[in-house]
């Protein structure tokens, strides 16, 4: 157990609080049921069998447990032996974020990458090494990892070792490890060579198991839209205005995560609030009033919060965050679609994010399908759509009189559409295209159909136009050709983007970090006004 004497509760388990903050920053309320049975085996220094697939939260259930334990003044205390280069990588980025402020080391190492680099980082002095079969044998006769302080050992996906032949590997491994050691096999299924290893090695083992076999999900649609982790409010926001929404539920994994995307939607105006364990019952109760009495449309919460809430008429749930565990996303997804009513399951997705999405896809045996997210002129025709409606329903109620007195002086000099036109836009503001280039950026000197911005990066920051156009396609997704002219001065930079994804390089980049440095991206006054 960590040194700590301080405890901090995630769920029913105590962690140290080192580990308990960096789990919370990864975005864990609470245990998933392999995490809430294995952690306290493993912290009583059993051995365990875990039946459980990927996507399941395992490798916390072995990384908690893992990071408590370690001495970070002694070298290798745990070996975790994966089936691919893949797999460890992954498991070794977990294990370092839950053991990021107790300051634990860990490496992976694989077939592959070169064998001197994995050397050097081992003579440095790593507390937990985590490896494919191979390449771990490889090390062992050259001596170059010492397996003789080794603690706890990790057969992690057993059955797929098993498949792909390592079954000599593992057993020279674990021969070559202490027997007074605590050791855990995780396998998915559990054929009878497995069941074999674990006799032969585990010494008296609990077993555990979390099935995913009966996973199945509602008969919803269900899409994914891809986007940038910097750019998912902006994402979001877009996506509010094109769904057509009567009640949502938006998932995040944090309380804070509620917080900040509450505050960034309330910013820009949508009707939204949000829900989490720090909120009073009172506060919470108040919440719920105003979700089930339409004062707001949007309601943000964690998985926690959102438990035993029974709302009808949910039309969307919005994964703003995807979840860690494939049940969750089943709990979460559940709540729209009831009663034989139509629903929908939106879930934003980042490149880090896509083994988690297909993980569900598999588990749940469903396909998700990608759709491509709205641009400005897909946003602007959905308020055209919306403006003609609500005229329609204007003209069908009657009650005209007033204002047909006021435009009857005006139609001997004026065209009737474009007053119709000018009352429009008295009355909902710049919505259109144009309005919305003229009123968000004005004249900006930049050519026809473009915006010109002003960019606080500049040729003492070593960058080169090409580069710049690599920078904001890679920031914002904007096509090259999208972006015109670039001139660069010494400590700023003036670039020509097309009108329609100015916004978008305005939200994306602005305050972002390029190069070491936070920059500012704004429109550009017009050459005219320098």
């Amino acid at each position: 157990m960590s040194a700590l004497s301080e405890f901090v509760s995630f769920g029913e388990l105590q962690l140290g609080r080192r580990v308990a903050q960096a789990v919370t920053d990864m975005g864990f309320e609470e245990p998933t049921p392999i995490q809430a049975q294995a952690i306290p085996l493993l912290m009583d220094g059993k051995d365990v069998i875990g039946q459980a697939q990927t996507g399941t939260g395992k490798t916390a259930a072995f990384g908690i447990p893992i990071v408590e334990k370690i001495n970070t003044r002694t070298g290798v205390q745990a070996l975790v032996v994966t089936p691919t280069r893949e797999l460890a990588v992954q498991v070794a980025e977990e294990i370092s974020r839950i053991g990021r402020y107790r300051r634990v080391r860990t490496l992976p190492i694989y077939g592959g990458q070169p064998i001197d680099r994995q050397i050097r980082a081992l003579r440095q002095g790593v507390h937990v090494v985590i490896g494919t079969p191979g390449r771990l044998l490889d090390h062992l006769n050259r001596k170059t990892l010492s397996l003789s302080s080794v603690a706890m050992v990790v057969l992690d996906e057993a059955d797929e070792m098993l498949d792909m032949g390592f079954i000599d590997d593992m057993e020279a491994i674990l021969k070559a490890i202490p027997q007074e050691r605590q050791t855990l096999l995780f396998s998915a299924t559990m054929p009878r060579e497995v069941l074999t290893l674990a006799q032969r090695y585990l010494k008296e083992p609990e077993f555990i198991t979390v099935s995913k076999n009966s996973l199945t999900v509602p008969q919803i649609e269900q899409i994914y839209y891809e986007t940038r982790e910097s750019g998912k409010l902006e994402s979001m926001a877009r996506l509010l205005d094109v769904l057509e929404l009567s009640r949502a539920i938006v998932f995040c994994r944090t309380k804070r995560g509620v917080d900040e995307l509450v505050s960034g939607l309330q910013a820009r105006g949508y009707p939204v609030a949000g829900l989490h364990g720090d909120l009073s019952q009172y506060q919470r109760n108040q919440v719920m009033r105003q979700f089930k009495g339409g004062q707001v449309e949007i309601l943000v919460a964690t998985d926690v919060a959102a438990r035993g809430l029974d709302i009808e008429n949910i039309s969307h749930v919005i994964n703003y965050d995807i979840p860690q565990d494939v049940e969750f996303y089943i709990h979460r997804i559940g709540r729209t679609g009831r009663a034989g009513k139509s629903g929908m399951a939106v879930t934003l997705v980042s490149p880090r994010d896509y083994r988690q999405l297909r993980l569900i896809e598999n588990l749940t045996k469903t396909r998700i399908r990608r759709e491509r997210l709205p641009s400005l002129s897909d946003i602007n025709e959905r308020q055209k759509e919306g403006l003609v409606e609500r005229l329609r329903n204007t003209i069908a109620e009657g009650k005209l009189g007033y204002y047909r007195g006021v435009v009857d002086p005006l139609l001997d000099d004026y065209d009737p559409v474009d007053i119709a036109a000018a009352a429009l836009k008295m009355s909902f503001g710049p919505v259109g295209e144009e309005d919305a280039a003229e009123a968000g950026h004005g004249n900006t000197g930049a050519k026809q159909g473009m915006v010109r911005l002003f960019v606080t990066i500049g040729r003492k920051d070593n960058i080169r136009p090409a580069e710049m156009v690599r920078i904001i396609s890679d920031e914002t997704g904007v096509p090259a050709n999208m972006i015109g002219d670039i001139n660069i001065f010494e400590k700023f930079a003036f670039v020509e983007v097309d009108q329609e994804w100015a916004d978008c390089v305005i939200h994306y980049m602005h305050h972002s970090t390029v190069k070491g440095r936070r920059i500012s991206v704004e429109p550009a006054r017009s050459r005219d006004s320098v």
